[in-house]
């Protein structure tokens, strides 16, 4: 018996034995025994493993195999594929479909049956579905005095002339081989592919297997199909089993050799060496050319920058547009909720119901305001209506009304007004959130603030691997810039959208029409500017830009307004050939003052409904008249004490409305100041050099316990003062005082263009001052601290004068020229001794106080 290895197929056929034999005519006078050739009962007995699923198929003497494909189509192979489903039972299925199909010329075993011509002397023993190889192992006995090879030839011929093509394959008919080899029938997931591997292995363990060359391969294999290429195993390659893999045209040629030439041993004849060389076969997936992937690839420094543009062209096409639109609207206000007449008419006819109004007790009390400050809202109206190609600037110290001067009185009425306040988008953590922010200010999204983080690492990883910049991620300049253009066009379409065409100037270009109309420019209200002095500078520089390009380019108006009054240093950089135009707001004046406090509660009073008055029995305004006149000396007194900042003046009117006396408000306004101070200036730890904060608390000490006994002091005094000239925290003065005044402790005053004195920041602070410095703990303690420091500035003058004195006298001789440096030196160290026994003695007074009192 000859061993045959077998693989995935069905159990049988079953159904598809034959009934009964059938006769064959004779080919030759030669063949005349076997003219009556019928099936035998041993057909379709075999399991998808082979007899008794040992993976063979035996064979007796003068009995061959035969691979008949394109029985079944190749797609069925997935059938096989799940794992809890035996194939068996598949195909045996599938083959009942078959047998009982009434398209029965087209049945497997009559393609079979016609497959085989009745000429030829054999007889089928045999027959083993291979579904995943798409046909057919068939075994027949045959006369032995008949070569097999002639049998295979016959078959072939017979074929061609008269192919038999099943329904599912109407270009390729079916082929039949004759199975040289020992195939291996197998049952794994592994499916026919174009390229075969076909391995060199020894006939035997222990002999020598050769590799056979490319012609000798070349003449085994092109009879079973066209062969595309024959590439060798490398020579400089390890691997052994020696291999070469073959690649054909069509997977039905792969299938058809391998299950023909599987095992077959070459002979030394045809170059298999002496002792033979055996072919073992399998499938191999063959890696496809992806020409156009691997020239991106392989090209990155023409790839990446072309990628680039196109993502750039495509941002511009998509959302530029919708950017626009968002920032028109946001400007606008076209869909804010208060235009909409729906709105409206629901307010109107609700007023006496529901309140939409601010209390009339601030309106009245900023009534008092903006009637002493009504040149300055006329003069900023007149500054609009003129065609200037400069800014707008409203400076004055915070909680002076800045904001709503501008707002709520000189663009009282007026569309088009966009506002992008500083504070939020300098105090923004992080470059994402810079963005996010200023892109909120205008109104422009969508924004994607995250893909800058995602495109900077992206930009880093192929800059790494290529050694060229991608390009993909923007600094923060440019995503600034883009989103300032982008506004800047919002704003000149909206500049020119009134425009008709029966106008005479209808012709005219966006930037001159508009500059013949500058009440039809937007208003461009930069609140906050130079917020936090020097921090996040760019922020500043990028939005000076592009103001001055917009007022240059007559395109809106622009009105700064900051707190900072060297603000003309930064916009000097966009404009430095322009005057601004500058509105000064300072603190309001006693009477002034006085007035906004009495129509704050009086406006209050008025109020309240009328039901009120009628059960009090007599009118509000003269029960509020008898309740603060018996105080409006003390109210006088007070508001001196308290200062014209308006901020503080409403937070007193508060204090007086909910039943405080003038007095008592401003004492308690006071302590609540110096607990601002202490919590912020002078406990431990307030000294930082990160460029937000540049003081010292020994510094800020020394200016609140001066200032709590002077109302001004000069700038160039307190820099040569100990506590700013020898400071080991924070050695630079100016710095210091500027970072002082940022955070509205003191106030710098300039005096011909230069700093000349400083004074308190808020006029409520002398007050806090003064309270601070009336505290004896408080005062022994942050005296103490700036007595240390004074000491260790004297302690390294000491240290610098003996090192100096040391090496004088070091010298082999002392000449008569250092003796005067000697003199200098020696009374450097006498005084600096003096000044740290003066400090130690003073210290050890401060101590003693710390200890004794609380």
């Amino acid at each position: 018996m000859i061993p045959r290895h077998i693989g995935l197929g069905p159990r049988n056929l079953p159904g598809l034995r034959a009934p009964s034999s059938f006769n064959r005519p004779i080919l030759t006078p030669r063949y005349q025994r076997w003219t009556q050739p019928r099936w035998t009962s041993r057909t379709w007995e075999s399991t998808t493993t082979g007899e008794g699923k040992t993976g063979h198929i035996d064979a007796a003497p003068n009995e061959s195999i035969l691979w008949i494909d394109n029985l079944f189509p190749l797609k069925l192979s997935g059938l096989m594929r799940a794992p809890w489903k035996s194939p068996d039972q598949d195909l045996s299925g599938l083959m009942k479909r078959f047998e009982n199909s009434t398209l029965g010329i087209l049945d497997p075993i009559n393609m079979v049956k016609r497959a085989i011509p009745t000429a030829v002397p054999v007889k089928v023993t045999e027959i083993l579905p291979r579904l995943k190889d798409g046909g057919a192992f068939v075994k027949f006995t045959y006369p032995a005095n008949v070569p097999a090879t002639e049998i295979e030839t016959a078959i072939t011929k017979y074929l061609e002339e008269k192919p038999v093509r099943p329904f599912f394959s109407p270009f390729r008919s079916v082929q039949a081989g004759l199975v040289q080899g020992v195939p291996w029938l197998e049952d794994l997931h592994r499916f026919p592919k174009v390229r075969l591997r076909v391995e060199f292995v020894p006939k035997n363990p222990g002999e020598e297997a050769v590799e056979l060359s490319q012609e000798t391969l070349y003449s085994m294999f092109r009879r079973y199909g066209k062969i595309a290429d024959i590439v060798s195993q490398p020579w400089d390659s390890k691997v052994l089993p020696k291999f070469a893999y073959v690649d054909f045209g069509f997977v039905r040629d792969a299938i058809m050799a391998r299950n023909c030439l599987h095992g077959f041993v070459v002979t030394e004849e045809l170059g298999g060496g002496k002792s033979g060389t055996m072919l073992r076969m399998s499938y191999e997936a063959r890696a496809k050319p992806h020409r156009i992937w691997d020239w991106i690839t392989n090209h990155p420094r023409i790839v990446i920058p072309v990628i680039v543009a196109l993502l750039t062209g495509l941002t511009v096409v998509i959302f530029d547009p919708i950017r626009s639109f968002f920032v028109k609207a946001h400007v606008t206000q076209k869909f804010h909720l208060s235009n909409s007449r729906i709105y409206r008419w629901l307010r109107k006819q609700t007023s006496d119901i529901l309140s939409f109004r601010r209390e009339k007790a601030g309106l009245a009390g900023l009534d008092a305001v903006w009637t002493h400050r009504k040149d300055l809202i006329d003069q900023i109206q007149t500054w609009l209506m003129e065609t200037a190609e400069t800014f707008i600037v409203v400076q004055g110290p915070r909680g002076s009304g800045k904001k709503e001067l501008v707002l709520e009185q000189a663009l009282k009425g007026r569309n088009n007004v966009l506002v992008i306040d500083c504070k939020p988008i300098v105090e923004a953590r992080g470059e994402s959130a810079t963005i996010k922010q200023m892109a909120s200010a205008v109104g422009y999204r969508p924004i994607f603030s995250y893909a800058n983080s995602l495109s900077s690492m992206a930009d880093l990883a192929v800059q790494s691997t290529t050694g060229v910049k991608a390009g993909f991620s923007e600094t923060l300049e440019s995503q600034l810039q883009k989103i300032l253009q982008t506004t800047a066009g919002a704003l000149t379409d909206i500049g020119i959208s009134n425009r008709s065409k029966t106008d005479s100037d209808a012709s005219l270009p966006a930037d001159a029409y508009l500059e013949a109309h500058p009440e039809r420019r937007p208003v461009i209200v930069i609140d906050n500017f130079l917020h936090k002095g020097d921090s996040n500078a760019i922020v500043y520089d990028k939005l000076a830009e592009w103001a001055a390009g917009l007022v240059q380019s007559n395109i809106a108006h622009v009105i700064f307004l900051t707190n900072d009054t060297s603000y003309s240093k930064s916009l000097s950089k966009s404009l430095p050939d322009r005057i601004f135009r500058h509105a000064a707001l300072g603190d309001l004046s006693p009477d002034v003052a006085k007035k906004f406090i009495m129509s704050h509660i009086v406006g209050d009073e008025k109020s309240q409904p009328e039901t009120a008055e009628e059960d009090s029995g007599e009118p509000s305004e003269k029960g509020l008249e008898l309740q603060i006149q018996p105080d409006l000396t003390e109210l006088d007194e007070c508001i001196g004490t308290l200062g014209g900042r308006l901020t503080d003046l409403e937070f007193l009117a508060r204090r007086l409305k909910a039943g405080q006396n003038p007095r008592q408000a401003v004492t308690d306004i006071t302590e609540q100041s110096a607990s601002e101070i202490l919590k912020m200036f002078l406990l431990p730890g307030k000294a930082t050099s990160d460029g937000e904060h540049k003081w010292s608390v020994e510094q800020a000490w020394y200016l609140v316990k001066t200032l709590a006994s002077s109302e001004a002091l000069r700038y160039n005094e307190i820099l040569l003062h100990g506590a700013f000239s020898a400071s080991t925290t924070a050695p630079d003065g100016e710095a210091a005082l500027e970072g002082l005044a940022n955070t509205e402790l003191i106030t710098i005053k300039t005096a011909n263009g230069r700093p000349g004195y400083v004074t308190v920041g808020k006029p409520v602070y002398q007050a806090a001052f003064r309270l601070l410095a009336d505290d004896v703990v408080l005062a022994a303690k942050m005296d103490l601290a700036v007595l240390k420091e004074l000491a260790k500035d004297e302690a390294k003058t000491i240290d610098k004068a003996e090192a100096e004195l040391a090496l004088l006298g070091g010298l082999p001789r002392q000449p008569a020229q250092t003796s005067g440096r000697i003199t200098y030196l020696l009374g450097k160290v006498e005084g600096a001794q003096k000044k740290v026994e003066a400090y130690e003695a003073e210290m050890g007074r401060l101590k003693k106080v710390l200890a004794s009192q609380y």
